[in-house]
């Protein structure tokens, strides 16, 4: 039986310090998914990206654009660039990829909810990668998800995962500032446990997120059952190091009751 991982690709693991995409990184990625599907591991990819990918593509507007006229122009035109690489670097391994923009209010339980997880479901049975975002062109203010990290947890529950795999661009929770070198990594977190006394509360460089947000997603989604893994996303072969090799793997793994 496939086991299924819905994996979340932060825009800290996609984008150079310049703030650029990183298509050797994206690659990598890709391959390690690849990977991950050759060896009977059904992925979902929710992936971050589209606003930094349409902000370095677009230098020049006509007039000064207020947050949500940036965010709409830069999404609708990033959105298009990054579904094109990812068709392009997962064609090399015959893999079809499918698009799913997505709303916060498509999460409440009703029609909108049953035809997105039945149009994800027939994605999968027949071998399509969902590739997730949020739809940023028409949500804006309270109709946003907090971030990404939120909507790849919406996204592992509403498809019954295994596993969700939150990446970005370190390597899990710290004792203290991941820079300091008298902290240490929090390599496990078993139900119950309260961290937020080590959680950073800064915002991620290039995304809406960072690692408060990925504890909230992490701990919520723990509660219903489906295991979680924060880990470095710029990391060579780590989503296949995760699955060959964790115990050598940084991360720092939400565990279930089962386990």
């Amino acid at each position: 039986m496939k086991r299924r991982i819905v994996v979340k690709i932060g825009s800290n693991a996609l984008t150079r310090p310049d703030g650029r995409l990183d298509v050797t990184r994206m690659s990598a990625l890709v391959d390690q998914i690849a990977w991950l599907r050759q060896h009977d591991f059904e992925v979902i990819l929710v992936s971050s990206g589209a606003v930094a990918c349409g902000r370095r593509e677009l230098r020049k507007v006509d007039h000064e654009l207020d947050s949500v006229e940036q965010r709409q122009l830069y999404s609708a035109l990033g959105q298009a660039k990054l579904i094109g690489l990812y068709y392009d670097l997962f064609r090399e391994y015959h893999i079809h990829v499918g698009q799913v923009l997505t709303m916060k209010e498509n999460f409440r339980p009703g029609e909108q909810y049953e035809n997105q997880r039945a149009c994800m479901r027939v994605m999968l049975e027949n071998g399509v990668l969902p590739i997730v975002n949020e739809n940023d062109t028409v949500s804006v203010t309270e109709l946003m998800f907090t971030d990404n990290d939120e909507l790849s947890g919406l996204i592992a529950q509403m498809m019954q995962a295994n596993t969700l795999i939150l990446l970005s661009n370190i390597d899990g929770i710290y004792t203290g500032d991941p820079a300091a070198p008298q902290s240490q990594l929090i390599k496990e977190v078993t139900p119950g446990t309260d961290l937020s006394q080590y959680i950073q509360t800064e915002k991620s460089s290039a995304g809406r997120g960072g690692m408060q947000s990925k504890y909230a997603t992490a701990s919520k989604i723990q509660q219903s059952g489906i295991r979680v893994i924060i880990a470095n996303g710029k990391r060579e072969n780590v989503l296949i190091d995760l699955m060959e090799h964790p115990e050598t793997t940084p991360h720092t793994v939400f565990k279930v009751k089962s386990e």
